[in-house]
């Protein structure tokens, strides 16, 4: 946080927004010590209180406090920081009186050497002020600070000092939680196993990752071994897997930035997004961008912010956005739509994109690349675009087998090859629902399936290639000069332990 340069430069009106309100005062004092400045706190509950001394002025209306901090200010010294509590819900109200206080305290905070500092979890300033305060981002602590908080539950609980291996496991999975949070775990860890185990902090991450309902931490084992074809793809991230660790970095090689796949639905896009977290041996997030777009004013900027501020705190890891193009579709025409908010996130992405010095490597896919803005395809944003074309032959031979396989049946009992060869058109996961599709078709006649309930099956059902064929082929010729191709120019199919699952987008 670079609240001490603002500081020092005199902006008298400035926002720290954070859920972690204790660790951002205890930053501020830290700060206004070193800067020899005095700080007070004002909230509705506590009113005007002078941390320094202690002294206590009951004040609940925001109003009389900015009448008190006006006679306050008046004097210059000693230069004063005043944290204003949960100001935003106050603001909320539409209040002109309150608005026009903020701005006459804001020009005498200016002219005398003080400041303001608006702390809360929000900020969603009126158009008077907005240019007034200076938004200060607080990140999620580091290893650091969430260290500092590990000891100090293993000092409370007598427990022995952790090994080396154990506490840096411990603590890599501890990234992306507050601290009040990886307090909480740390103690249920402590419960639950009598030690800081971090098995159980992953697990509680990923449960409070999921209950924020933004990103989510997913549990893969998918290699890019189970990839069938896209040699091309494959060896792109072999040769990148390594640029995450410290050698890279002194070598001077920067972290790779991202991946955009482009195909058609249901051709392995989204196991090959899983398989590039085991490459580099990352964690995996899953980013939902719809449920980044909220109702509130401000709050679908909020969203994007505390996502990229959790992914930043937890690399080097890989976020994968799934059908990025539904979630930014609607950038190009928001303005009239919904007051310009899709595209005031969607510059806000990528300029972060562009932009980002943390190894966070984005994988993206998408099944209808017309919907995205062209800025979103240049170079910069992303290092590649492949493409993602239907199997052919040989890897629907493959598909086959891992499908039969799956359902507990011996491939041996099938013709794979001939089935491969019957399944033209056929994505990995409608593979997958011809499988199941003949499996009730046995079990309603209590034997075991047949390639002739393939077949039958297969028959039944029409492929999406066949329903969607102008798309594909509007697809293909996009790709060509503007993507590589997954697969390679020559597709003469995977080698024999190489495959793609099906059922997998």
């Amino acid at each position: 946080m670079n609240l001490i340069t603002y500081l020092q430069a005199g902006y008298p009106g400035l926002a720290v927004i954070t859920t972690e309100e204790a660790r951002a005062e205890t930053e501020i004092g830290t700060v206004c010590t070193a800067l020899n400045r005095q700080l007070h706190a004002w909230s509705s509950t506590e009113g005007l209180v002078d941390l320094s001394e202690g002294r206590i002025t009951q004040c609940a209306d925001p109003l009389d406090a900015f009448q008190l901090l006006e006679e306050l200010f008046a004097k210059r010294e000693p230069q004063t920081v005043v944290l204003l509590r949960d100001l935003q819900l106050h603001m909320d109200q539409t209040d002109p009186m309150l608005i026009r206080r903020i701005k006459d305290i804001l020009r005498i905070a200016k002219t005398s050497g003080h400041a303001l500092i608006l702390l809360g979890c929000r900020l969603n300033l009126p158009a008077e002020i907005d240019h007034e305060i200076t938004r200060i981002e607080f990140g999620l602590p580091d290893a650091s600070a969430l260290s500092a908080v590990m000891d100090g539950i293993i000092a409370s609980a007598g427990l022995p000092e952790l090994e080396p291996a154990v506490r840096e496991s411990a603590l890599a999975n501890s990234l992306g939680l507050t601290t009040t949070e990886a307090e909480n775990v740390y103690a249920l860890s402590v419960v639950e196993a009598k030690a800081i185990d971090p098995a159980i902090i992953a697990r509680e991450k990923a449960n409070a990752l999921k209950r924020n309902g933004l990103v989510e931490i997913v549990q893969s084992n998918t290699r890019l071994e189970d990839v069938g074809g896209l040699e091309n793809l494959k060896q792109w991230l072999v040769r990148r897997a390594g640029a995450f660790g410290q050698a890279a970095k002194v070598y001077g090689l920067p972290a790779p930035k991202g991946l955009l796949i482009v195909g058609i639905p249901g051709t392995g896009k989204s196991l090959t997004a899983k398989a590039t977290a085991s490459a580099f041996g990352l964690p995996l997030l899953r980013l939902d961008m719809g449920r980044v777009f909220g109702g509130i004013v401000g709050q679908s900027e909020a969203n994007l912010r505390a996502v990229i501020q959790t992914a930043e705190a937890i690399a080097p890891c890989v976020l994968w956005i799934d059908e990025i193009e539904k979630g930014f579709s609607g950038s190009k025409s928001s303005g009239g739509s919904d007051g310009g908010t899709s595209s005031r996130v969607f510059g806000s992405f990528l300029s972060w994109m562009q932009e980002k010095e943390k190894p966070v490597f984005v994988v993206a896919t998408a099944n209808d690349v017309s919907q995205l803005p062209p800025e979103f395809l240049r170079k910069g944003r992303f290092d590649e675009m492949f493409f993602v074309d239907l199997p052919d032959a040989a890897e629907r031979s493959q598909i086959w087998e891992i499908v039969i396989a799956r359902h507990g049946r011996l491939t041996t009992d099938f013709d794979t090859t001939a089935l491969g060869k019957s399944a033209e058109q056929f994505t990995g996961a409608e593979i997958d629902a011809v499988f199941v599709d003949a499996l009730y078709d046995a079990f309603l006649e209590n034997r075991e399936p047949t390639d002739l309930d393939m077949v039958n099956a297969m028959t039944r059902m029409v492929p999406l290639a066949n329903l969607m064929d102008g798309q594909i082929a509007a697809l293909r010729n996009w790709a060509k000069g503007r993507a590589r191709s997954a697969a390679g120019e020559k597709r003469t199919g995977p080698a024999r332990n190489s495959r793609r699952i099906a059922g997998m987008n």
